[in-house]
């Protein structure tokens, strides 16, 4: 009885509250200017596939990148954009719109990137950006599926026959602006008690040249950078250098797109993670569009009976992102092996060969 009596008093509570939230006539609740309160509707859409629908109907996906930092994103003389990152981007606009070559490229420095991606300048961020709690919980930014894992290090001239972190007592070290080897750097050098001075910059096209011109006794940055611009002074005649072999840091490095529309993000994350898929199946841009086996698993991946699992990517798409721009394997030898990196030991390597390159099933 108690509880009969409980239930008709909440009714009864909630037919005056919805009374006092509409006007007499019924009308929609208004905000204090009197316009509509729409705001939860556009949330909504822009949770339901606004980006995706909207890269779509333009046809071409904005990507923001690096324009200067070999193996991973460059500008040749005709202006011609190449590298790792680069040819991610390329993967996301064959599997969403078919076609690899539909990228426009938007140069950015680490400063303005998540900027850029916030204020829906890019649809989707594939530039050496580390995935950290922090810019998940605070920069609106959602990152997906891995495709570099790399670690901070610490360059400096091999004259100078340093090799450990403590040789750098009191050295000026360069270091870009508005990233997070700008904070690790403080954080590690903090707690070991090793005073230094940071030498800071905004690209790596002003912080190449005061590194070789001594204004700076080390180059903190990602391992990888390191190796790309060893090879690039060294290939150039410049002094020898030295990378220690410490590593200070966990970089894990991969697209980022906007918070709120999952429909986009999804479309990014399975395109990207379509050519580590195709890499397990032994798949690459010379064999995917003829394969006749019978593996469900594969006829799924590459869209036999226009298999749909509901991501908003044609049912070839797997096929399109190899067949244009290559397996993960195809993709990394294509332009890390350059800057002095292989797959051999590395964290990128493929998990049935030791290696984290792991997706889930597509099925």
């Amino acid at each position: 009885m108690k509880i009969i009596k409980l239930l008709a008093a909440m009714t009864a509570l909630m037919l005056i509250l919805a009374a006092c939230t509409s006007d007499d006539d019924g009308a929609t609740a208004t905000d204090d200017d009197g316009a509509a309160d729409t705001t939860e509707a556009v949330d909504l859409v822009q949770g339901g596939g606004e980006r995706l629908a909207a890269v779509i109907a333009a046809d071409v996906v904005v990507c923001g990148v690096n324009d200067g930092l070999p193996g991973f994103g460059v500008v040749g003389a005709d202006g011609t954009y190449s590298g790792f990152d680069v040819d991610f981007c390329r993967v996301v606009a064959a599997g969403v719109l078919g076609d690899a070559d539909k990228v426009e490229y938007k140069p950015l420095t680490a400063d303005v990137r998540f900027t850029a991606l916030q204020s829906g300048d890019i649809d989707v961020l594939i530039r050496n950006t580390t995935w950290t709690a922090t810019r998940d919980g605070q920069e609106g930014a959602t990152f997906l599926f891995t495709v570099f894992y790399d670690g901070q290090g610490m360059m400096v001239p091999a004259s100078t026959g340093f090799t450990t972190l403590e040789d750098l007592a009191d050295a000026n070290i360069c270091v870009l602006s508005g990233t997070t080897t700008e904070l690790n750097l403080t954080a590690v050098f903090g707690a070991r008690g090793i005073p230094f001075t940071g030498v800071v910059f905004e690209d790596n096209s002003l912080l190449q040249p005061a590194y070789e011109a001594g204004q700076c006794e080390a180059w903190t940055s990602d391992a990888s950078q390191l190796a790309a611009f060893k090879s690039s002074i060294e290939g150039a005649g410049g002094e020898d250098q030295f990378i220690m072999a410490e590593i200070i840091s966990k970089e894990p490095l991969g697209p980022v797109v906007s918070d709120g529309d999952t429909e986009w993000a999804q479309a990014v994350e399975w395109s990207v993670m379509a050519t580590v898929q195709a890499w397990e199946f032994g798949l690459d841009s010379g064999n995917i569009g003829s394969y006749s086996g019978d593996n469900p698993n594969i006829l799924n991946f590459i869209g036999t009976d226009n298999f749909d699992p509901g991501l908003g990517l044609p049912s070839d798409f797997a096929v399109q992102i190899v067949t244009q721009v290559g397996n993960y394997k195809e993709i990394f030898d294509a332009h890390i092996p350059a800057i002095g990196l292989s797959l051999e030991g590395s964290p990128n390597n493929i998990w049935t060969d030791g290696g984290l390159m792991y997706v889930p099933p597509y099925r």
